[in-house]
């Protein structure tokens, strides 16, 4: 089968793969319909994430049609259109049993490795480096689930791959970042980052009942994107981020912040992301967490960060005194995707969102080289890319 695969920094391919294979009675096969190229994975194409290694299949949001099925994975049968979870999860595990399925305890082969860096390991995830596990992902033909009984959720006949496919994991994980706010009635959102989970962040925030939402980026087509969902936008590059925060809330600051850029912010927004940036460089540091220092700083006296943007390291210089001495709550995860699958599709079905209208650009498998590039480097409008193999 055709795949896209990663061999270095920047060096994206579209190569013949051996096809996949039921390895486990909970595997599943399917045919991949429809697969996105996510801002985690610019990570991994500017040489992010460490443990990748040469010929690793890219992807982690994916949906398709069962082709083939173990006999252990109950409930699907071939044929069946799905979407698949990022988080790979047993459904059996002390954190599974909670609904925290991106912390399983049994699907990261590699969870030593992941503890040496991490003090312990969460799920496995699809494409996503030998560090989580090493799975294959599904920016390809075809894509073997793991413990397909858990993970993969039934599509309606009625929704296009479109609207369906970000289930995978934009849509929950803007859903979850609002979900962390504790929104009440009146109260104000600010959004670090206007990109796909920026995006759907600031109409979960109106979903769960803001009034207002301020989103922050510098990228023209992401502010008018984020407008017509009626947020009120500043650019970074054009005014201060807390001094025009503070103004609009009368000194108090946002009631809560959300960070959805993570590690590779931009190094012009401030002389601090510069440094970040130089030091990333030099091997001095892993991230560059100027966001986040910004949103602490940013945030209301006892209202909550919640941090969806990826960072995989140790981060410098955050102000964690800020944080403590005016009582903030810090939330992050990565999303355990099947604890919100059922609501959120519900409400595509209602039609109180479409997430197809981050869609800005599509095209095949041969066309995922050329299309990492244009969404990494923001060229050409490129908010979202969908590709059909």
């Amino acid at each position: 089968m055709k795949a896209l695969t990663w061999h270095g920094k920047g060096d994206i391919r579209c190569e013949s793969v051996p096809d996949p294979k039921i390895e486990d009675d909970r595997d599943a096969v399917i045919k991949v319909t429809a697969c996105a190229i996510c801002g985690s994975d610019v990570h991994i194409f500017h040489g992010l994430i460490p443990s990748m290694e040469n010929g690793d299949i890219l992807g982690h949001e994916t949906m398709g049609e069962v082709v083939e099925v173990g006999k252990g994975a109950t409930g699907l049968q071939v044929g069946d259109r799905v979407v698949v979870p990022f988080t790979i999860a047993c459904g059996e595990c002390f954190f599974c049993r909670k609904g925290f399925y991106s912390a399983c305890e049994r699907t990261n082969p590699d969870r030593e490795k992941a503890a040496k860096l991490w003090g312990n390991s969460p799920a496995g995830l699809f494409g996503y480096s030998h560090l989580l596990g090493g799975y294959s992902g599904g920016q390809a033909e075809y894509l073997r689930v793991p413990h397909a009984d858990v993970g993969p959720i039934k599509v309606p006949d009625e929704l296009t791959d479109e609207q369906a496919l970000f289930l995978s994991d934009i849509f929950p994980t803007g859903y979850m970042a609002a979900e962390f706010c504790n929104i009440e009635p009146g109260q104000t959102i600010a959004i670090w980052g206007c990109g796909p989970v920026g995006q759907m962040a600031i109409r979960s925030a109106f979903l769960l009942g803001a009034e207002r939402v301020i989103a922050i980026d510098t990228i023209a087509e992401r502010l008018r994107l984020a407008e017509s969902a009626g947020a009120m936008t500043l650019d970074y590059m054009a005014e201060d981020i807390y001094d025009r925060i503070m103004e609009l809330t009368h000194g108090r600051g946002a009631d809560a912040c959300i960070d959805a850029v993570g590690t590779e912010a931009d190094s012009r927004a401030s002389l601090d992301s510069l440094v970040d940036r130089v030091k990333v460089a030099t091997f001095m540091g892993t991230d560059r967490p100027h966001v986040l220092r910004q949103a602490i700083h940013c945030c209301r006296n006892f209202g909550t960060v919640s941090v969806v943007g990826v960072y995989g390291g140790y981060l410098d210089k955050v102000p964690l005194g800020s944080a403590i001495n005016r009582g903030l709550t810090l939330r992050m995860a990565q999303t355990p995707v099947q604890r919100y699958l059922p609501s959120l599709l519900d409400r595509i079905r209602k039609g109180e969102i479409d997430p197809s209208f981050v869609v800005t650009h599509r095209g095949g498998l041969d066309d995922g080289p050329e299309l990492y590039k244009t969404f990494a480097e923001r060229m050409d409008g490129c908010i979202k890319v969908v590709l059909r193999p």
